[in-house]
């Protein structure tokens, strides 16, 4: 009776969730109409018009949340990309004098990932049993926010557990692709991309295995992975609290990148670390970016595969694209042999679960939906012991299969001292990086950001382990770019006729179960570029040479309705 109770409530505050957001909306009577043409003239001028307009008085930014609530509410009857609808009262904090106009962000709409706290709204991660949690004030980062000008206007979707490429959950619903209903558009920072890519502006997602940079692969957008401390994360609910193995980062996420740049500049200009405890004081280094906007020749390491999953044709055409035009550009081409990322897979697949899944399962009531992603990680964290052991020596022996062997053989809670253990193998593998850096002496590295384009919904119950492109560099905690380029072509991506499933290892199996160059055609594919520590201004600046030197070849953006 006490399961069936919880049900009802689980049921209860899930509609009530969704019909307030469906009554805020339909109140949006004014941001249902077509664009004007003064809303396309706010949509492409570049944000520094926008916001020197707004300081000198000759933009309003009540237009420029016009302008962009309306390209919100578009994207949502899209995508389903928005949670809380926060529009009204960003009308009211543009009135009362919450927000700083003389700010480096004056009048910027900005979204927000649903776990970040506007005072009066919630912040579910998705969790029925979250409905309810609303703070009654902004935390550090929205209050940040407000003082450099910025408008919060929306917060959009995620998965339940914040541990999957896709974003779905009872309280919300499943978020599509905008490219592709039938896909993901990423996670857990799903509903960001979408936004963005169908016309957003700036917004903030979170990261603690590729959670912003899978999300601007899917969909076609632009993200940062900040290193940890460079980008405020005060104020925010999660699903994992006190997990510091792999830990978390917030940081931006831009349909442009000069929107990027632009952004995470002023952000740091407005000394992030006045807010957060946890950030660095450090402010941001014209001089670096000017130093790798101009310099001559990059020495640029390629990464091809991370060992584990080789990328599919797709990706590999994206990599390849790139690496011609910085050779065409007189760039240096290195082929390189960095520590094992497979290494980096199984520490963090340990790392982020050391509670054997106990946190964010805590939360859930009886009969909610999981994702399929961290349902498969929690079956093999609840397989008894001598079970999972009799599977390992299976894979191992009879399939030979020492990759996906090796990740299942200690995948299940672990005491403290065990936890310690992982932590100190942790720093370890840190150092062999640096290390491996300092002698290889590259400017940067260029990436796949995933074995494959968008997977399709529910897919990752086959492809949860399949992250090890993006996993890699939370390990490390390096700070990492993520740069559209092409789309999948439905006859230059295809497998080729020789291509065997059987013949990979467990991981491979499950990410190219979902490969169809034919279904897929049209989907976005990006590259990823990876700086070390605290980079954020070196990485950005390598960014813009990359897409300077795809000429002709840049991606072109989706096109806003």
């Amino acid at each position: 009776m006490v399961f069936f109770l919880d049900y009802i409530q689980h049921k209860k505050d899930c509609k009530f969730k969704q019909d307030e957001r469906a009554a805020r909306l339909r109140a949006l009577t004014k941001y249902q109409s077509p664009f004007t043409t003064q809303e396309r003239e706010i949509i492409d001028k570049p944000i520094e018009e926008l916001v020197e307009g707004v300081q000198n008085g000759t933009i309003q930014p009540i237009d420029l949340l016009n302008t962009y609530g309306k390209v919100a509410v578009k994207a949502h009857e899209k995508t389903n990309c928005l949670t809380e609808i926060m529009i009204k009262e960003a009308e009211g904090w543009i009135e009362d004098g919450s927000i700083n106009f003389k700010g480096p962000l004056a009048g910027i709409p900005v979204s927000l990932k649903d776990t970040i706290n506007v005072g009066g709204f919630d912040s579910t991660v998705g969790y029925s049993s979250f409905v309810g949690n609303k703070p009654a004030q902004d935390g550090g980062h929205v209050k940040l926010l407000k003082d450099a000008g910025a408008v919060p206007y929306v917060k959009t979707n995620m998965p339940t557990t914040l541990l999957s490429f896709e974003s779905t959950n009872d309280v919300w619903g499943r978020c599509t692709n905008p490219h592709n209903n039938k896909y993901s558009p990423g996670g857990s920072t799903g509903g960001e991309a979408a936004l963005l890519a169908l016309g957003g502006r700036i917004g903030i997602g979170s990261d603690v295995a590729g959670s912003v940079r899978a999300p601007a692969h899917f969909s076609g957008i632009y993200s940062l992975r900040c290193s940890t401390g460079r980008w405020p994360k005060a104020g925010f609910a999660t699903s994992m609290p006190g997990q510091e193995g792999v830990p978390s980062v917030y940081s931006p996420m831009t349909r442009t990148l000069n929107d990027l740049t632009y952004f995470t500049r002023s952000l740091v200009s407005m000394k992030p670390w006045t807010y957060d405890h946890s950030v660095h004081p450090l402010p941001w280094r014209p001089e670096i970016e000017e130093e790798y906007a101009t310099k001559s020749k990059f020495r640029v390491g390629v990464m091809r595969t991370d060992g584990v999953v080789d990328p599919a044709p797709a990706c590999v055409r994206a990599l390849e694209m790139t690496e011609a035009a910085l050779k065409e550009a007189g760039h240096e081409i290195v082929e390189i042999d960095p520590p094992s990322p497979y290494e980096a897979l199984k520490l963090g697949a340990l790392l982020l679960n050391a509670d054997g899944c106990q946190m964010f399962k805590s939360f859930f009531r009886w009969g909610e939906w999981n994702d399929p992603g961290a349902d498969q990680m929690d079956f093999f964290m609840r397989l008894p012991r001598p079970v999972k052991y009799f599977y390992y020596l299976w894979v191992k022996y009879v399939r030979r299969d020492e990759i996906w062997a090796g990740l299942v053989k200690d995948f299940h809670a672990k005491s403290a001292f065990e936890q310690w253990k992982l932590v100190s193998q942790r720093e370890a593998y840190r150092a062999k990086w640096f290390d491996w850096w300092n002698e290889t002496d590259v400017d940067f590295l260029l990436t796949p950001p995933n074995a494959t384009p968008a997977v399709p919904h529910d897919g990752m119950k086959e492809a949860v382990s399949s992250c090890g492109y993006t996993f890699l560099f939370n390990i490390i905690d390096y700070t990492c770019g993520i740069l559209p380029v092409t789309h999948v072509d439905k006859e230059l991506d295809k497998l080729p006729s020789t291509f065997n499933i059987k013949k990979l290892n467990g991981v491979a199996q499950g990410a190219y179960k979902l490969y169809d160059a034919e279904a897929m055609h049209g989907l976005p594919v990006a590259v990823q570029i990876v700086g070390r520590r605290l980079e954020e201004e070196k990485v950005l600046a390598i960014m813009k040479r990359v897409e300077d030197a795809l000429g002709d070849d840049k991606y072109e953006l989706l096109d806003i309705d």
